[in-house]
């Protein structure tokens, strides 16, 4: 009897211990679910606008811009022709250079590591300023500092340049091996190489008098290259800009050698005359 009581006190007294664990338990999840906050979908969509509002005045103040503003297409077009037009470049280096002494400008085309542009536009100023006023030695120094850049130099800017130039200081000796090269880059895939070499030869032609022996040279050069194009030239109607700047200079030689020389020229550019 008295094992039996025992026994059952025994299990009594962990039933309600068992019972007093599982009370404890569920009031505890009831407590941790009391303190956390529910999100109220009401309360979301207040607070949005006032986020949006704070990350922009964020980006105000300095911090991540809400948005980058996209750059107006004129003022992108603007700045590509600024930094891919080589005219543009050349003329506003020629401008920068303008003042720069004699000295000055030899050494920057005595210089290997200067920019083509800007040798060519130090070249332009020297021939528009100095070419035709220096004599004796210094010339000579300066024809030597020429030709040195003219065979180390691949830049048809700095080639032009320097064929223009030397024909300026020197007419007679340098004409017959400066002008053909500058009419052969009448032909050139670059406009703006076009353009220069054509204002060269009609600087030249122009500045004085054409010889016989000059219009020569310019008849036999032009004539070998329209003889070599002829078959393209008779299916051109209308000329183009290049073709237009090599009748040009043609026109040139012709009125000085006599029309006599229009029986020497293919029949295709006789029709384009």
């Amino acid at each position: 009897m008295k094992k039996t009581a025992l026994i059952f006190t025994c299990l009594f007294i962990s039933a309600v211990a068992m019972a007093h664990l599982l009370s404890v338990s569920a009031f505890a999840q009831e407590e941790v679910l009391e303190q956390t906050p529910t999100a109220d979908p009401v309360e979301k969509q207040e607070k949005e606008p006032e986020k949006k509002q704070e990350e922009a005045q964020a980006g105000e103040q300095g911090g991540k811009p809400a948005f980058e503003p996209e750059i107006e297409p004129e003022r992108e077009n603007l700045l590509e022709q600024t930094i891919f037009d080589d005219k543009l470049l050349l003329e506003g280096y020629t401008e920068k250079y303008s003042q720069e002494p004699l000295e000055i400008l030899l050494a920057m085309i005595k210089d290997d590591t200067l920019n083509p542009i800007r040798m060519a536009a130090a070249i332009r100023v020297f021939k528009n300023t100095y070419a035709t006023q220096i004599v004796s030695r210094e010339k000579r120094l300066a024809e030597k500092i020429l030709l040195r850049r003219l065979n180390r130099t691949d830049s048809k800017y700095v080639q032009i340049e320097i064929r223009h130039t030397l024909c300026r200081m020197n007419r007679y000796k340098y004409f017959k091996s400066m002008i053909p090269a500058l009419i052969l880059n009448l032909q050139h895939y670059n406009s703006t190489v076009n353009e220069i070499a054509f204002e060269s030869l009609d600087d030249i032609i122009s500045a004085k008098n054409l010889r016989a022996r000059e219009a020569r040279i310019i008849f036999n050069t032009l004539r070998k290259m329209l003889f070599l194009s002829r078959k393209r030239l008779s299916q051109v109607s209308e000329p183009d800009e290049k073709l237009t700047r090599k009748l040009n200079i043609l026109r040139y030689a012709i009125k000085v050698l006599g029309t006599q020389e229009l029986r020497r020229l293919p029949k295709e550019v006789i029709n384009l005359l």
